[in-house]
């Protein structure tokens, strides 16, 4: 399911408004944590990065990673595997999505990127009820693709650490 970052960003730019998918659909960028497939909001997505040198932040909650630069900014590294109630990642390396909130920048440190989907907004479906409470906070919905699930994640509930 990983593309070269290039295909990525291209359908990152496919997707802004106006370009993009009907207005009854929202774009999603895919990711992977863990097995799990989830999507993000592209509209919530201000780049894409492989593997970056991360600076551990003394005294911050474990779903902190670190911090890394991208072009001169300071970006706080959130472990979507921490965040999310999951097993550490093996050796091997973390693709970032970035993400902007309150003009602030946070890359989701994820296993994989995938591509970006345009999905109606008529198949989403709500969270189950079975799904992890933890998961219940940051998922905005489901939507079904084949035989897998993703989980459409709220980038907002994300980022809300320790609130």
């Amino acid at each position: 399911m990983h593309q070269d970052m290039a295909a990525v960003a291209g359908g990152l730019a496919a997707a802004r408004p106006g370009r993009g998918p009907a207005a009854a659909d929202e774009a999603f960028l895919t990711l992977v944590v863990a097995g799990q497939l989830c999507g993000v909001p592209v509209l919530a997505v201000r780049d894409v990065l492989g593997s970056q040198a991360i600076t551990r932040i003394p005294l911050a909650p474990p779903e902190v990673a670190g911090s890394l630069n991208l072009r001169g900014r300071i970006v706080t590294a959130i472990d979507l595997r921490r965040r999310l109630g999951l097993p550490p990642r093996e050796e091997g390396t973390a693709m970032s999505v970035v993400v902007e909130r309150e003009d602030e920048l946070y890359s989701l440190l994820a296993d994989s990127v995938g591509e970006v989907l345009p999905l109606p907004a008529r198949d989403r479906a709500p969270n189950p009820p079975t799904l992890d409470p933890l998961w219940q906070g940051v998922a905005r919905g489901v939507h079904r693709l084949g035989e897998k699930l993703l989980i459409l994640l709220d980038v907002e509930q994300v980022l809300a650490i320790g609130a």
